[in-house]
């Protein structure tokens, strides 16, 4: 009996999700012995003409990380979920669009004037920006297109399950790969790697009667490590998060930042957020309410750092 063919791929995203899958070490070697890895090639020399000549479905899983920003994404989407069983929206980018989805706060066009116009490093005089197609004496040269609007891969392609996580920790890839490697595997449509509890569930520091008077950030006071981040008036995204990461930003005396998604049931993670935030405020009065709500400086990225793709607002209105 042949070992089953995995693929990895990265589209937009840092390329976390692909150090996480080395971060399993010398168990990548033991999974590599019964999994045949057929495209990866941020690790081998992999071409899209190889995945292109396999016949459909016969790649057993794909782990597809990354946010879809470009056509050579989205090319790739759909042509992977053409040859795989299983296709697996890999990490935080993939599953609710993560930092590339706050593309979406502004447009291409705002996205391109920037970067190749106005940044003081850019030298540009002739105000030249990238061109999908461009003619040359050679003849044409193309590059992907650059979307107008970040998505997730399951608003691209049909996605059978979602790892989430930014990235994804050890533990939990592991998880994943044996369970995949077993045939384990819960129904369709599942959240796999993580926990089906609040990030709050995990956390070990100790709770009180929460009342927030000021918004703080981390780098305006060194915060007691034994107490709720919350309590002291710091935004932790515990409260509207799925755990499964074992609370290592917290570990480290840091807020979650929200990259595991939202806790199951929950439709819009910032949403959620918010409600719990503003629940706590410790006040009554309007004046004194909105002061404290000034403390979020940035709440687009406060509240959908990871997830702006697949909430309810998604992208802001051209």
């Amino acid at each position: 009996m042949s070992n089953p063919k995995a693929a990895i791929y990265w589209a937009s995203s840092c390329g976390g999700c692909e150090i996480a899958m080395l971060e399993l070490g010398m168990n990548l070697v033991d999974i590599s012995k019964e999994v045949d890895i057929v495209f990866w090639p941020a690790a081998l020399d992999f071409k899209y003409s190889d995945v292109e000549a396999m016949p459909n479905k016969s790649i057993d899983v794909s782990f597809f990380n990354g946010a879809i920003q470009t056509s050579e994404n989205e090319h790739m989407a759909k042509l992977l979920r053409e040859k795989s069983k299983i296709l697996i929206a890999f990490g935080a980018c993939a599953y609710g669009g993560g930092i590339p989805a706050l593309a979406n706060t502004t447009s291409r066009e705002q996205i391109f004037t920037r970067v190749y116009k106005e940044t003081p490093t850019t030298d540009n005089p002739d105000g030249i920006i990238p061109q999908a197609k461009s003619q040359v004496k050679e003849g044409e040269l193309t590059i992907p297109e650059f979307y107008n609007t970040v998505r997730t891969l399951n608003q691209t392609v049909d996605v059978d399950y979602y790892v989430p996580g930014c990235p994804p920790v050890g533990e939990q890839v592991l998880a994943v790969m044996n369970s995949v490697v077993s045939g384990k595997l819960p129904p369709k449509g599942s959240v796999i790697g993580a926990s089906d509890k609040s990030l709050c569930d995990e956390c070990k520091r100790v709770k009180g009667e929460r009342k927030i008077k000021k918004i703080m950030r981390t780098y305006q006071v060194l915060p007691d490590t034994e107490k709720c981040l919350l309590d002291q008036g710091i935004i932790c995204m515990g409260p509207a998060t799925r755990g499964g990461c074992g609370a290592q930003c917290l570990n480290a005396n840091m807020p979650c930042r929200g990259c595991y998604g939202p806790v199951p049931g929950v439709l819009d993670q910032g949403a959620k957020m918010l409600s719990a935030l503003a629940s706590n405020f410790d006040s009554e009065n309007e004046e004194e309410i909105q002061k404290i709500a000034e403390g979020v400086v940035d709440p687009i990225g406060t509240f959908y750092r990871y997830g702006l793709a697949r909430s309810l607002l998604r992208r802001a209105k051209a």
